[in-house]
């Protein structure tokens, strides 16, 4: 996935734990460490300003962008204006 996920950074930069977070944010240790390994699809801006201001940042901390290789952009399907088409057709 191209969007990665540094809260580990962000974790280590304030000397903090998973659980201290996710208590001080309001989420789950587990929904926390979906986002924090790269495996969550998405994230609230709500929970994006929580993190923000529990871990003293910005949104560009936590969060970074990285191209793939072209032969993993062909695989994930048609595109079409710049965004992914569902089977469906929407």
């Amino acid at each position: 996935m191209p969007i990665v996920v540094d809260v580990d950074v962000m974790l280590a930069r304030r000397k903090m734990s998973v659980g201290e977070l996710a208590d001080r944010v309001g989420i789950t240790p587990a929904n926390l460490a979906v986002l924090k390994n790269g495996r969550a699809k998405a994230v609230r801006f709500t929970t994006l300003a929580a993190l923000c201001e529990v871990l003293d940042c910005q949104p560009g901390d936590l969060l970074r962008w990285e191209a793939d290789d072209q032969a993993d952009d062909r695989a994930d399907g048609p595109v079409d204006a710049g965004r992914a088409v569902d089977a469906t057709g929407g």
